[in-house]
């Protein structure tokens, strides 16, 4: 199989969420459907239907994260310097607004948009790969097309 790019960060804050999830949560959810075992009657017992779809979503997750883990290729970004790849800190202003954001280009398992982690498979990383702080680029996106300039690169 592939490897899964992830920074350190990333992959510290997946393992602690791995651990998090067998020593915390699947122990808790355990305890519940045994309590709720029980109050008789499973069939219309609705604490422990939830507590089973709990533990279904707990050990799925635990799945997922054992198996990025596992294929993980962690990357210490802060050997790198130069244009933007993979674990750099892009600073853009829109052209056509001035809004000004920042993003870190990371892997699929530890993106997420809303703390400014960027998919590296997404239009807009694609489009920062290998330009460098003071280059514009063009994005398509579903709602047209968007100008940015790149303010800085830094790997932090």
């Amino acid at each position: 199989m592939d490897k899964i790019p992830l920074t350190k960060a990333g992959h510290a804050r997946l393992d602690a969420e791995l651990k998090k999830l067998k020593s915390q949560d699947r122990p808790a959810v355990i305890r519940a459907i045994a309590e709720a075992r029980e109050h008789g009657d499973l069939s219309e017992n609705a604490e422990y239907h939830a507590a089973r779809e709990q533990q279904s979503h707990i050990e799925g997750r635990i799945k997922e994260l054992e198996g990025i883990i596992g294929l993980a290729d962690v990357i210490d970004i802060t050997k790198m310097s130069g244009s933007v790849k993979f674990g750099a800190t892009v600073g853009l202003v829109d052209e056509d607004t001035d809004e000004e954001k920042t993003y870190q280009i990371v892997g699929e398992a530890e993106a997420d948009i809303e703390k400014g982690l960027l998919n590296i498979k997404s239009p807009l990383a694609r489009a920062l790969i290998g330009k460098e702080e003071g280059d514009s680029v063009e994005v398509k996106t579903p709602g047209g097309t968007k100008d940015y300039e790149i303010l800085s690169v830094k790997y932090i």
